[in-house]
């Protein structure tokens, strides 16, 4: 070998030598990149302990230190504070979100690096909606909620351990979120939103607001306000019961149904003059007739049975101060469902949800009909028609809110459904139009103006129908 080394000509001897020394300096090269690679990854995890640590130490503070929301108000002159960034090697950030730049591209996930949202309810499906928005690259994120890890809360949480209990939810979240993106702002705030505060609470210009909130007085509160001020919101709805991971499906508030919450919701909304606008995840399958169970958390029962006072309950005849039976992936993947749908529309993704029903047609046919039925009512009584008081919506909203998605005041039977005047003699109005199959319809309007319909149809049936208007009247009066 030496020989023919040296037999060689100069030239090839210089190419030899070039090609080892640049063999060796690319060896040294990536020698020193892979021991900066260890040192930038060794600083990184020192960063994330002290982070913890540190965080724990707030946490502590916070904790002992708590304040409602009207004393943070009163000393406090500027928005709710979002922590000072800590700076962290950014190949290394770009790297844990390569799989998102990946799908997203480099300017999507930009856009999520520069985004602000609101998770306000850090249970079970929002500590998963906040924890998948901070993992998919959301630069800032501020989780809101009054209440306490429970160890019966864990089945569903997404970061809270058994050391947490005890320890705000918010703040759990919070010391979890510095060992998974501890370059992440992230605002923890032990408050309970309600209309008084949600302007406080929801200031610094969000991107985006998650609803993850469980007692309906305050969902209402937060979703009347997005709303108002033009905020992207979107809201969960009831998981709890339910066990049908085929059934979860996003859609507008007004589209949903089989969702006891979801009712209670778009009924109230209604009267504070929403109809439709706010995205929300909520699960077509009926809730189960759960068995109910003691329930220690004084404070969700108290919710509970607020919500009962304002003719919510979660199941009929669910008793007040008991627990809902959930099913801990069930909020998982409310949340995971939420963090994907917010997640695509920050960055930029293109999402077109499918629909979950199409019954406008339904709804126009029954309209249709009904207009048809008073016209003919008003010629046997020798007035002249004139158009009906319900449109085409309000007929929907008789069927799917009323009539709990269109059962037959008389049968609860869903086949070939009408719509007419409940009580002839009486004027058309939401609270006098059943909703009844065909043939029973026929029957009704065969009958006499001002019969006697306790007589027609017997005591039970009667108080059942005009128990329903009586529900729909204390609605109307709540807001």
């Amino acid at each position: 070998m030496s020989a023919a080394f040296n037999n060689a000509s100069q030239s090839t001897k210089l190419v030899v030598v070039a090609a080892a020394a640049s063999v060796a300096t690319a060896a040294i090269l990536l020698g020193y990149q892979g021991s900066q690679r260890k040192q930038r990854t060794r600083s990184l995890k020192d960063d994330i302990k002290r982070s913890a640590t540190a965080a724990d130490i707030k946490a502590q503070a916070q904790a002992a230190n708590s304040q409602s929301v009207s004393q943070a108000q009163a000393t406090a002159a500027a928005p709710p504070h979002i922590d000072e960034k800590v700076e962290f090697d950014e190949e290394l950030v770009l790297e844990q979100l390569a799989r998102n730049i990946a799908f997203l591209g480099e300017e999507g996930v930009q856009k999520l690096r520069n985004s602000f949202v609101v998770v306000v309810g850090a249970g079970g499906i929002g500590s998963w909606a906040a924890s998948m928005l901070i993992k998919s690259g959301v630069g800032k994120i501020r989780i809101i909620d009054y209440d306490q890890v429970s160890l019966p809360g864990l089945n569903q949480h997404a970061t809270a351990t058994r050391n947490d209990v005890g320890t705000p939810k918010a703040i759990a979240m919070k010391q979890a979120f510095r060992t998974i993106a501890p370059w992440v702002h992230v605002d923890a705030k032990v408050e309970r939103l309600q209309g008084d505060s949600a302007a406080f609470l929801l200031s610094g210009n969000p991107d985006y607001v998650v609803d993850c909130i469980g007692d309906l007085s305050s969902k209402l509160d937060l979703l009347k306000y997005c709303f108002d001020n033009k905020i992207p919101v979107m809201s969960s709805m009831g998981a709890g019961a339910k066990a049908d991971p085929s059934r979860v499906q996003i859609c507008d508030i007004s589209e949903t149904f089989e969702d006891p919450l979801a009712r209670a919701v778009r009924r109230r909304l209604k009267k504070l003059g929403v109809d439709t606008g706010i995205d929300v995840v909520f699960s077509s399958e009926k809730p189960y007739q759960a068995v109910p169970q003691p329930n220690s958390n004084i404070s969700t029962s108290q919710h509970h049975s607020d919500d009962e006072k304002n003719g919510y309950s979660p199941l009929p005849n669910f008793p007040s101060g008991s627990a809902l039976p959930v099913f801990g992936p069930l909020p998982a993947m409310f949340g995971m469902s939420m963090a994907t749908f917010i997640t695509c529309k920050i960055a930029g993704w293109p999402m077109d949800p499918l629909p979950n029903k199409n019954r406008t047609e339904l709804y126009q046919r029954l309209h249709r009909d009904l207009k048809i039925q008073e016209e003919e009512l008003a010629a046997k009584q020798g007035k002249t028609a004139t158009d009906i008081p319900l449109d085409r919506r309000d007929v929907g909203y008789v069927i799917e809110e009323i009539f709990r998605g269109g059962k037959s005041g008389l049968s609860q039977c869903m086949d070939r459904i009408a719509v007419c005047r409940w009580k002839r003699e009486e004027p058309l109005s939401l609270t006098n139009v059943v909703v009844l199959t065909q043939r029973e319809m026929e029957r009704h309007m065969a009958l006499p103006v001002g019969a006697d319909l306790e007589k027609v149809y017997g005591k039970e049936a009667v108080a059942f129908v005009e128990g329903l208007f009586r529900e729909e009247e204390q609605i109307c009066r709540l807001r």
